[in-house]
């Protein structure tokens, strides 16, 4: 019986032993297991939303987008900001030399400035200067790259020089120089080396005019080969170039880099009495008003004198 009893337990031990375990262990693992489960399929679910999330774009799928950005800057920087234009002829040198490419100011302009006595400025054709002129024959990708801005014009009716003169100013030219600005001779130390300021010929060399207003008179540096204002005096503006012809001044050669520089306004245009003209305008417009009152005052003065007079001569008669 202690067998029986002793064997009793030992077989129920073996045999409830592994139950309990079965049970309690199943139900732990059964509850654990879709936990763990869900856990795992809830943090690759997250971490994959995320992976998602900051996954960057595909660069050919933003290059379009950061092409198209770009072809609108050039377009707004070459229509409001500055454009770039290629020197096509040697009407400019040794200022500028062929092939040279200027950037233009296109700013200024829209807040009223007005093109300056010895800027360079780029202008279209008033009437026909470029006639027969030879020109290029860009392709139509060079066109559209010259209309957005990243090349320079391809537009062959536009031409560059140096204001001489602005409007109100006389500009001169007798023989082979000086040039003078209202009676003022200009220093030219821009001009072509072996080149005289004027040309003493009978198609313009030598001149005397008044700009208008509104117009500007130009001159390339390049004396003897350039045909500007002064060979164009029989068109319908005699020479001079409408103010609103006028694209922009050029401010500074950008290529090629050995040819770098700026193009600032050269001294001589800053000389004392250059600007007699305008200077004298406020004077006579003080002269003007001063007539008035002075035959005024003369007037009244002879009034009295004559009164006066009158009255003596009247008591003499009298008397």
């Amino acid at each position: 019986m202690g067998d029986l009893a002793v064997g009793a337990r030992s077989g129920q031990g073996p045999e409830e032993q592994p139950e309990r375990s079965d049970d309690a262990a199943s139900p732990a693992v059964t509850d654990q297991g879709p936990a763990d489960g869900d856990g795992a399929e809830a943090a690759a679910g997250d971490g994959g939303e995320s992976k998602q999330q900051k996954k960057p774009r595909s660069f050919w799928k933003e290059l379009p987008l950061l092409i198209g950005i770009a072809l609108v800057l050039a377009l707004l920087i070459k229509t409001f900001l500055v454009q770039a234009f290629s020197i096509p002829s040697a009407s400019m040198e040794n200022t500028l030399k062929i092939g040279d490419r200027v950037l233009v100011d296109k700013l200024t302009p829209w807040f009223g400035s007005k093109p300056e006595r010895g800027e360079v400025i780029v202008f279209h054709d008033p009437d026909g200067w470029l006639e027969g002129e030879p020109t290029s024959d860009p392709n139509a990708v060079q066109q559209v790259l010259s209309w957005i801005g990243l090349m320079p014009s391809a537009d062959e009716k536009d031409l560059i020089k140096r204001v001489i003169g602005v409007g109100g100013d006389t500009v001169e030219c007798n023989g082979t120089g000086p040039l003078k600005v209202n009676g003022k001779a200009l220093n030219e130390p821009y001009v072509y080396p072996g080149n005289t300021p004027c040309t003493a010929d009978n198609g313009g060399g030598t001149f005397k005019v008044k700009v208008p207003a509104g117009k500007v008179w130009v001159m390339g540096d390049h004396r003897q080969d350039s045909m500007d204002s002064r060979y164009h005096q029989s068109d319908k503006n005699s020479g001079f170039v409408p103010v609103d012809n006028v694209v922009g001044r050029a401010i500074v050669v950008a290529w090629p880099p050995t040819h770098w520089s700026t193009l600032p306004v050269p001294d001589t245009f800053d000389q004392s009495g250059i600007n007699a003209a305008a200077s004298a305008a406020p004077g006579a417009l003080g002269l003007a008003g001063a007539v008035p009152l002075v035959l005024w005052r003369r007037r009244k003065i002879n009034k009295s004198l004559t009164e006066g007079n009158t009255g003596v001569s009247a008591t003499g008669t009298a008397g």
